[in-house]
């Protein structure tokens, strides 16, 4: 990737500002263009990178909007696809704003990335996107197809995805929020205590990135393999790390729209088509593998069948990051 042009779409989230960083630090690309609607984060992210104002340039524009993505991917290399709406409750009130964002702006973006000659499309997708249960992983599952599809082996551009779980300290993660709500001293809301989420690192979901720039071919997806843990463990945690208060209030509040007690990174039938290596799935496309090649024998890779963090491992991977 080095000397090449960059587009992330979606590019002012915490990936956009994690795969920038280190895509200054240890790539030296050309250049890197960051498409977003958000003027606001815009500006503030201009401010954060303001010395490197000649290798990043910023676009306002939505995917949803052809013409507009169609210009931001002219004479560039790679795309990274990040722009979505990712929160579950409100995909689920406003389903057909999923619907516009997550799959019609995924064909343009596909689109466009053909009639300009991309090299490279890393699309980025969720565990919720696996056996779907609410708005947002039905979309991200549309949308996976439209990147994966077939069809796609006749361009010259390459169309692969990631997909991974929660990634500490992203927007619309847990943590963020446990923290807030500490530091407010409000009870800490559980909606199931039986409830397991994978956890990653931004910066492991970013590695994880360019490994599928790299050695990924049109109609594969790439899989991290990642720990877990219940989510009153990580309240419990984060409460005590933060109050030295053993007893901090965590409340039952019920299951909101949508939510599932485990996540799926790696479904029964999409086993049947992966190779598995020590660290990673990689899916491939119907009729390209003539067996799987696994070295467990899990029906699928979820949540509560993963490695799961005790509480000294949820406090390091939070003190990574400063999150306590």
């Amino acid at each position: 990737m080095k000397d090449k042009n960059i587009l992330i779409t979606g590019g002012t989230g915490s990936f956009g500002h994690q795969i920038v960083s280190q895509l200054i630090e240890t790539v030296k690309p050309n250049r890197i263009v960051i498409f977003s609607r958000d003027e606001k984060k815009q500006y503030d992210m201009q401010n954060e990178f303001e010395g490197q104002n000649d290798l990043i340039e910023f676009i306002i524009g939505d995917v949803r909007d052809y013409a507009r993505i169609y210009e931001a991917t002219k004479n560039i290399d790679v795309v990274y696809h990040a722009a979505a709406l990712k929160q579950v409750p409100n995909c689920e009130f406003h389903p057909f704003e999923a619907v516009k964002t997550n799959i019609l702006g995924a064909e343009n973006v596909r689109r466009a990335a053909i009639e300009n000659d991309v090299d490279v499309v890393v699309a980025v997708s969720t565990d919720k996107a696996v056996k779907p249960i609410n708005a947002m992983g039905m979309t991200k599952a549309i949308q996976e197809r439209i990147m994966l599809n077939e069809t796609n082996e006749k361009w010259n551009t390459k169309f692969i995805c990631v997909r991974y779980g929660n990634v500490i300290g992203s927007r619309g993660s847990v943590i963020p929020f446990f923290k807030q709500r500490i530091e407010e001293g409000k009870f800490l809301p559980i909606t199931s205590y039986e409830m397991t989420r994978f956890l990653l690192r931004l910066e492991e979901a970013i590695d994880l990135v360019f490994k599928a720039t790299i050695e990924g071919e049109t109609g594969q997806l790439f899989v991290k393999k990642m720990p877990a843990c219940y989510i009153t463990e990580l309240a419990k945690v984060m409460s005590k790390a933060i109050t030295k208060n053993e007893d901090y209030q965590i409340k039952d509040v019920g299951i909101r729209p949508g939510e599932k007690i485990h996540e799926v990174l790696v479904s029964e039938e999409e086993m049947r088509r992966a190779v598995e290596t020590e660290t990673h799935y990689v899916i491939h496309p119907f009729g390209k593998l003539e067996k799987p090649h696994l070295m467990s024998d899990l029906n699928e890779y979820a949540s509560n069948n993963t490695k799961m963090l005790n509480e000294d491992e949820i406090v390091s991977l939070l003190k990574q990051d400063g999150w306590v």
